[in-house]
């Protein structure tokens, strides 16, 4: 880390430390910080979740015993594709195939592989199991967000504290006031031995089908070893030792990998000793000063007690699936299925919609430094994502396969969007808004520019000039529109595919300017020329394709990607384009939910917030909070309430629609992708009392903003790296600035040093 970079730093945390409109806690009112429930959950996918981004555990209860099912973010079974023959199969050969109506050979190959073979794929670790027969009955089961920390009371006194350790790959339980020894047993998965369970939502492969040797359980007075060979060179661990003093009951558990050319990390069992070693008092105060600081990233406030706790839950999550230093956030994370089958869709990496939502609550939450784990991933596999695009595309620059496994490798599955040529386009937006939102010019020059650079530069060399000189792409498609058919590919190119194209150069251009580099600039403003317009329709808006109006109900609103979040087309830039998104909305409205699932609700409440329709927002979002997730928070897709909301009633548990819920409230209190602040820009119009500190916006501005009986009394802004920044008046009436200012039109426009704070009080 360079000295610029430290003072930064300090000045930062000075700054923030100081930096609030008045003094919050984490949490608001009515104990929106927990979970509680009278019994342990009867299923894996309702247990409470406890993580840090590379273990994880749940908590529940299977026969009788409470049950923690425990993961770890690399436990993959990395085997290549059966059937992905690049030599034969490519992206020309695809569209000759489509041309030539002979598109059912393509679906043969490219899918039923992903379909019906189990591997490659995420696998689940295993778990440990507590006889908790003679404790009784369940009191309370308590999952205290603010800590981390999952409480489980019998009524005869009994306790348990568990809790997965912030910083380590490890975990903790404590058992007090037990009448008597309870058993411990650690469980193995079945991969070599007939599963029990039965067929559920998108689960299909039985981990039998793996095709492992069943590992070794070595058990001791008061431990579990548990080794397991995956594929290839691929091994696991599993460990826990335990101490029983009187009616206590302590122990710590850890999950170890190892696999050829990775780095060499200590066993599980190493682990778990060094930490016995330190005490469960040391490690529970590290963990809590993890999180302490964690939540004081960030707050908000709101009166909609449901919104509220849903908010916090999904933010809580988010700090337990997200590091720097670890995998990115998978479909389910560090909470893969514990039901003796593969997760839901493998557990793998989409990035068609899923690892993208997964991540947006990390900008206006002000927390950058979490994201970094998505960037530094892609970063680290640029050079598998080269070869792929060279081979299936057969070009140079830089493309990624829509579903990959935990290496970047393609997984296959729908090719339409598995193997779409805009994936890294969508996935260059995350490169710019950490640039947008932490202004590090560092990472400017040596990340984001040249991930989109490479985008641009492929883009170029794939698209071809149709007679009016105009680009255009062999085969075009809109996730996922038409499902896995032939229709599926458009000829002509899709707002979806076109969005992310202009939206590549439009940056390209901005960013090569920002560097100073005026001839790459010039050459990617000429492309972008050469990019025909977005496809809109009178009455609808944006279409699918030219053509193609939005005429069905759909759950992937990936025809709008230009609205949002690319934000090409914002009501900020006129009348015109405020028409079109209002046709868009209404069209969506029009066709209804029942083809949407649970993602589909919270990436609408960001299309309405970006609309300032607040209350349409708080509406849709409720209905994502009440049907679309189980009791502990999770989003399983279908509706679960069997009210109408949605055709899909499944329960496949994935991450992307919880995270997508929190950047909505994010997006409803505070935007700034217009290169001007609005705070409070769509709230609903009964909520007369809110707040938020140290959310961040655009120019690495953090903000906080207090409203009060329906007034904004006081908005702070903290700049980390200096810069104009330009905030729309939120005040009704007259305001002071501690510091000079100008107006321009209806915005308050501040040149502002780094480290400086400015304070913007209404007077009554």
């Amino acid at each position: 880390m360079n000295l610029d970079n430290m003072k930064l730093i300090l000045i930062a945390f000075i700054a923030v430390s100081l930096f609030s409109c008045s003094p919050k806690k984490a949490f608001g009112k009515n104990e929106t910080h927990t979970l509680v429930f009278h019994e342990l959950a009867s299923t894996w996918d309702e247990g409470m979740p406890l993580g840090n981004g590379m273990v994880g555990a749940l908590v529940w209860q299977k026969n009788g015993k409470m049950r923690f099912s425990l993961d770890r973010a690399d436990l993959w079974d990395l085997r290549p594709m059966e059937g992905m023959d690049f030599k034969k199969w490519n992206y020309a050969s695809v569209y000759q195939h489509w041309e030539r109506d002979n598109y059912d050979v393509v679906i043969k190959e490219f899918d039923s592989a992903y379909s019906k073979v189990a591997a490659p794929s995420k696998i689940p670790g295993g778990a440990l199991e507590f006889d908790i027969e003679a404790l009784g009955k369940v009191k309370t089961v308590r999952l205290d967000i603010e800590t981390a920390t999952c409480v489980v009371e019998w009524e005869n006194k009994a306790k348990l504290t568990t809790f997965v350790h912030a910083e380590k790959p490890l975990g903790w339980y404590k058992f007090e006031n037990l009448p008597e020894h309870i058993a411990i047993e650690l469980i193995s998965p079945a991969y070599n031995r007939k599963n029990e369970e039965s067929h559920t939502s998108q689960s299909r492969n039985d981990l039998d089908e793996l095709g492992y040797d069943q590992g070794q359980i070595i058990k001791n007075d008061y431990s579990y070893t548990y080794n397991q060979k995956g594929w290839g060179d691929f091994v696991y661990q599993i460990h826990t030792s335990w101490k029983e003093e009187g009616n206590k009951l302590v122990g710590c558990w850890s999950v170890s990998s190892e696999n050829k050319d990775w780095e060499k990390l200590p066993k599980a069992s190493e682990v778990v000793k060094n930490e016995l070693k330190l005490g469960y008092e040391s490690s529970v105060k590290k963990h809590k000063d993890w999180w302490a600081n964690y939540w004081s990233k960030s707050v908000v406030e709101i009166p909609d007690s449901l919104l509220q706790k849903q908010y916090n839950l999904e933010m809580y999550k988010f700090g337990a699936a997200a590091r720097s230093n670890t995998p990115p956030i998978s479909l389910q994370a560090v909470w893969t299925a514990d039901h003796g089958k593969l997760p839901p869709w493998k557990g793998d990496f989409h990035h068609d919609l899923n690892t993208q939502l997964s991540y947006w609550p990390a900008y206006a939450g002000n927390y950058l430094e979490l994201e970094e784990g998505f960037l530094n991933w892609m970063w680290r596999h640029r050079s598998t994502f080269k070869d792929y695009t060279k081979t299936y595309f057969g070009v140079e620059g830089l493309n990624v396969p829509g579903v990959t496994t935990l290496e970047g490798d393609p997984m296959g599955g729908w090719i339409q969007y598995s193997y779409s040529p805009t994936v890294s386009a969508w996935l260059a937006h995350h490169f710019y808004l950490h640039w947008k939102y932490s202004m590090d010019r560092e990472f400017l020059k040596t990340r984001t520019y040249p991930w989109i650079k490479d985008v641009a530069v492929f883009l170029d060399n794939l698209t071809i000039k149709t007679d009016k000189g105009k680009r255009k792409l062999l085969l075009s498609s809109s996730p996922e529109i038409y499902n896995n058919s032939k229709k599926a590919w458009f000829s002509q190119t899709t707002n979806y595919d076109l969005a992310l194209i202009r939206w590549t150069y439009e940056k390209a251009a901005e960013l090569a300017r920002e560097l100073k580099l005026e001839n790459e600039a010039a050459k990617w403003e000429q492309i972008l020329s050469e990019c025909p317009t977005l496809a809109i329709d009178p009455e609808t808006g944006l279409m699918f394709a030219p053509g193609f109006p939005y005429d069905e109900s759909h759950r992937h609103f990936s025809h709008q990607m230009a609205y949002h979040p690319l934000g090409l087309f914002d009501i900020s830039k006129g009348d015109e384009q405020r028409e079109v998104i209002e046709n868009t909305l209404v069209a969506l409205e029009k066709e209804g939910s029942s083809q949407w699932v649970g993602y589909s609700f919270s990436w609408m409440g960001n299309l309405y917030a970006r609309a300032f329709e607040g209350d349409k927002a708080a509406e849709v979002l409720r209905t994502f909070s009440q049907c679309f997730c189980l009791k502990n928070s999770f989003h399983v897709n279908g509706d679960q309430c069997k009210a109408g909301h949605s055709d899909f009633i499944y329960r496949p548990f994935t991450l992307e629609g919880n995270f997508a819920f929190a950047s909505a409230i994010q997006e409803m209190l505070l935007q700034s992708h217009s290169g001007v602040i609005r705070v409070f820009p769509a709230i609903p119009q009964d909520w007369k009392d809110c707040s938020f500190d140290k959310l961040r916006g655009y120019g690495a501005f953090v903000i906080s903003a207090n409203k009060e009986n329906g007034f904004i009394q006081n908005v702070k802004i903290f700049s980390e790296k200096g810069g104009v920044v330009r905030m729309q008046n939120p005040f009704s009436g007259k305001f002071e600035i501690d510091r000079d200012y100008q107006l321009e039109g209806e915005n308050i426009v501040i040149e502002m040093q780094e480290g400086e704070i400015v304070n913007i009080k209404s007077i009554n």
